[in-house]
């Protein structure tokens, strides 16, 4: 339960941030709430020997409106994620979802972008901002670019990033005035990741479902976007039938691994479930 030695370094801004990401190589990893990296390093799962620690960098933290999206700094605390007017009015099911990460003390700590960055397939923000059609900056030694949340993600704890770059800020649009949304999570105790969860963001039109995205956390090395999912629920009323054939395309791309939470076949169960939940909720909610 104690971590390896490290050096530990501490940032004025972006660029030296990004510079030390980029000198110190493999051997340095970026420190925001270290709710993810801490526990691994107590238990030598992770033994970085650079720790550059990005708290004390301005400009990290907020929630700004621009345009027709929200931009929320990737130092931006769950906590303060729930206290955004902006947050509840606009995007409700981030608020939903922050709501279910852990437990206060550890929303008061954890950053939006230490939750989407790193790849963790139980963490609840990934799939949720790939329902949301979100975007990730990255800022290295080259500048910046914009990378889809749906294109960040290529494997349990590998993602997108390149050596040296630091995820800066998390652009999401605002969902269509009227939509309905819902994050439906089983989990154990509090605190615990998810057994399974589904995020669901729809609008409805005459009864029918017009529009629909589906993600699912913990149900695969990474989120996912049940696409074919969501597919089979436009131009419905989500009947029963409706239902059952949505869940069961959801279930055919799961491939969660077999832990303490359940065996496989329990928590695709328990998945589809989720999701059949989340659409039901969704629905209920859109106008």
């Amino acid at each position: 339960m104690i971590p390896g030695p490290f050096s530990y370094h501490r940032p004025a801004t972006v660029a030296d941030a990004v510079k030390l990401l980029s000198t110190l190589g493999d051997d340095a990893r970026p420190l925001a709430g270290g709710h993810s990296l801490v526990p691994m390093m107590k238990l030598r799962l992770a033994t970085p020997e650079q720790l550059v620690d990005i708290h004390g960098v301005p400009g990290l933290k907020g929630i700004v409106r621009d345009g027709d999206k929200i931009v929320i700094g990737a130092m931006t605390t769950q906590h303060e994620l729930l206290a955004s007017e902006e947050i509840a009015k606009s995007i409700p099911i981030l608020h939903e979802a922050a709501l279910l990460i852990a437990d206060p003390q550890v929303r008061y700590r954890g950053t939006v972008g230490g939750n989407v960055a790193n790849g963790d397939p139980g963490n609840d923000m990934p799939a949720l901002m790939m329902t949301l059609g979100a975007t990730y900056r990255l800022e290295g030694p080259d500048g910046s670019r914009e990378v889809a949340a749906a294109d960040y993600y290529q494997g349990a704890y590998f993602t997108a990033i390149e050596p040296g770059e630091l995820l800066t800020a998390v652009s999401v649009p605002v969902p269509r005035a009227g939509h309905g949304h819902a994050y439906e999570k089983l989990k154990r105790k509090v605190g615990d990741y998810a057994t399974a969860a589904a995020a669901v963001v729809l609008t409805m039109a005459n009864g029918k479902v017009a529009s629909c995205a589906i993600g699912l956390t913990n149900l695969h090395e990474t989120p996912l976007l049940a696409t074919d999912a969501a597919k089979a629920v436009i131009g419905t009323s989500l009947d029963a039938a409706t239902l059952k054939k949505a869940a069961a395309a959801a279930q055919a791309i799961m491939s969660p691994a077999a832990d303490a939470r359940g065996p496989v076949e329990y928590r695709k169960h328990v998945g589809g479930i989720m999701v059949t939940r989340a659409l039901q909720r969704a629905a209920s909610r859109a106008k």
